[in-house]
């Protein structure tokens, strides 16, 4: 029998704790270019990447402006994971990072030689502002005999707290291992994430109790409804979704292996529980199928933030453009800390090795 769930951080990022809340965030959402003003922006910026010796990795969340750019100028498009391994491998000696700060940090972590730049430093993350490094490494100390398991959505300190890292799609392998080797398991900090995994694999998990912004606000029942009106759709389903609406899903995956599903299945018609980012890549490579995003909300809700992370929002081709120009927005780790936090990845990946399971597509949200 697990111990009890003790809930002591926040569901929510407490805005008190951001340098940028929701709301700040949207206010700070780029403005779309025009088409012949984006035109001029993406040459622009093509050129600087090349004269600043610079690759740009951009998440699936971010504009599709950005994703098609980091792909044509021989960037990546991925999870935040294989954003920072890419930027390892990559000669490059700037890795500029289209998403929230902690992939920011990630990269920076595992690429300390190389620079590493944002278009927006403030570009924040709900699990990570839930998840403080003081608060967290007091529950840590709380728990001794736990191993410390915590998802690629925390902050650097975090990490450096932890035994490992996990993503998404190594979650399960892992704390199955951990499990077989009789380990109790303290997780952070995604609530839904670590309930679907305890459910999975009957370890003995005590949960921190955070959540996505985003993930957090499908529903079960809306969903259900758009189930009937499309009786032929696969539901596709991040496991960062409330339990209720996991258990209605064909297929429960990262990222990577939702767009893999999408692939692979014979369905011409999806429903996906992720942040609308995604349908991007989906529709690139499915042009000939469809996607539908999942309800956020209630009947007669009006909900701005719900389908789309707020600071996923704020990368854009402006503000990539004027870091370039101007060389601000660099990440920065504690080299103490950053060598420290390192430690929980690097074992992930000895683990993803062992098993063979692929680093390249073993990423988070």
């Amino acid at each position: 029998m697990s111990e009890q769930k003790i809930p002591i951080a926040y569901d929510h990022p407490d805005p008190a704790r951001s340098s940028c809340s929701t709301a700040q965030a949207w206010a700070k959402k780029p403005r779309e270019p025009e088409a012949g003003d984006k035109a001029e922006l993406t040459e622009r910026i093509k050129r600087l990447l090349k004269e600043q010796d610079a690759v740009l990795v951009a998440h699936y969340y971010v504009h599709p402006d950005l994703q098609d750019l980091a792909e044509a100028t021989g960037g990546i498009v991925s999870d935040s994971l294989d954003m920072a391994n890419f930027g390892h491998q990559h000669p490059a000696k700037t890795i500029v990072v289209a998403g929230v700060r902690f992939m920011g940090e990630t990269a920076k972590i595992l690429n300390p030689e190389k620079r590493v730049l944002m278009p927006d430093l403030e570009a924040e993350c709900s699990l990570d502002l839930g998840c403080p490094a003081d608060e967290f490494a007091a529950f840590c100390d709380a728990h001794p005999d736990r191993e410390v398991v915590v998802y690629a959505n925390t902050s650097a300190a975090v990490k450096a707290r932890a035994d490992w890292m996990v993503t998404s799609s190594i979650a399960l392998p892992l704390v199955r291992h951990l499990h077989a080797q009789g380990k109790k398991i303290l997780w952070a900090p995604d609530r839904h994430l670590g309930g679907y995994v305890q459910e999975q694999t009957g370890a003995d998990m005590l949960l921190w109790q955070g959540s996505c912004i985003v993930h957090d606000e499908y529903k079960a029942k809306e969903l259900q409804e758009l189930k009937a009106q499309h009786p032929g759709a696969l539901v596709l389903v991040h496991p960062e979704s409330p339990r209720a609406v996991v258990q209605l899903a064909d297929v429960v995956g990262s990222t990577s292996q939702l767009i893999s599903a999408a692939q692979k299945a014979a369905n011409t018609e999806f429903i996906v529980a992720t942040d609308n980012g995604i349908l991007h890549k989906m529709r690139t490579l499915c042009p000939e199928k469809t996607f539908l995003e999942a309800p956020t909300a209630g009947h007669g809700a009006n909900c701005t933030s719900c389908s789309h992370c707020p600071w996923m929002a704020m990368n854009g081709l402006s503000n990539l453009l004027a870091v370039l120009e101007r060389g601000h927005n660099e990440v920065r780790v504690d080299p103490v800390t950053g060598e420290r936090a390192r430690l929980p990845i690097a074992r992930m990946l000895d683990f993803a090795r062992q098993i063979k399971l692929p680093t390249r597509g073993i990423g988070n949200a």
